[in-house]
């Protein structure tokens, strides 16, 4: 059972909702009584939501994975009450990092993200139509393109790596090298220039998505959907949301 201060810390969120929408969260994500706690979530608790708030849950889920005090989640009733359909709040472009998964990072449980992952969280044709369907056709509200420290795919690029198809990927990256504006040591062996390409590489995986997606571009014109970024710190496990 999710214990008390579990439901505590999410439920700071759920007040800026109000009415239907708020009483439908109550037995929904975070606050979810004892038959229903491992539950997935439903269309009607996944709808009630706004991106603003989906985003704050995602911040919270974080802070529960730094401070080791993770929902308990019941993994098999997630999977069984989701077998029928699902109603993710969220897609996630992440790296393939095995250090950097994002449904634990961010504390969520099966039904709750998509979640699409790819070296150096780069956004190709294939990747954008599976984040057009994630929030046009199943109704996903935010998009979080999600880059990490000490990124192997950043510093492959920084470094001109050429390895078979890896080499294209890697391609794609560069623009991000060039455009980070840093006055030090522009290696791969600085770990504070790789980082700071990491995140110039996050924004311009967010514009590819804009401009190469008029679907999704349209969508956020409209406030349907969000398209953020944020990079994950592999040393002490903070995300931290771009502006």
């Amino acid at each position: 059972m999710t214990s008390i201060q579990d439901c505590c810390g999410r439920r700071s969120w759920l007040k800026a909702g109000a009415g239907t929408g708020a009483a439908v969260l109550m037995a929904g994500i975070g606050l979810r009584t004892e038959d229903a706690e491992a539950a997935s979530l439903s269309q009607a608790q996944r709808d009630a939501l706004t991106p603003d708030q989906i985003i704050e849950m995602m911040k919270r889920g974080n802070q529960r994975f730094r401070s080791g005090k993770t929902t308990q989640h019941d993994y098999l009733a997630q999977k069984r009450s989701s077998a029928s359909g699902q109603f993710p709040a969220a897609v996630i472009l992440s790296c393939i990092d095995s250090r950097a998964p994002a449904e634990i990072i961010l504390d969520m449980g099966i039904g709750e993200s998509f979640n699409a992952r790819i070296a150096g969280n780069i956004a190709n044709k294939d990747l954008m139509g599976s984040l057009e369907f994630a929030c046009a056709a199943a109704g996903a509200k935010v998009v979080l393109v999600m880059g990490h420290t000490a990124c192997g795919a950043i510093k492959g690029a920084i470094d001109n790596v050429q390895l078979g198809n890896l080499t294209g990927l890697l391609d794609t990256i560069k623009p991000a090298v060039a455009a980070t504006t840093y006055a030090g040591e522009r290696t791969s062996k600085n770990a504070a220039f790789v980082d700071a390409v990491a995140r110039t590489n996050v924004q311009q995986t967010i514009d590819t998505l804009r401009s190469g997606s008029p679907t999704l571009s349209d969508l956020e014109k409209k406030g349907q959907i969000k398209i953020v970024g944020a990079m994950y710190d592999l040393s002490n496990g903070a995300l931290t949301f771009l502006s």
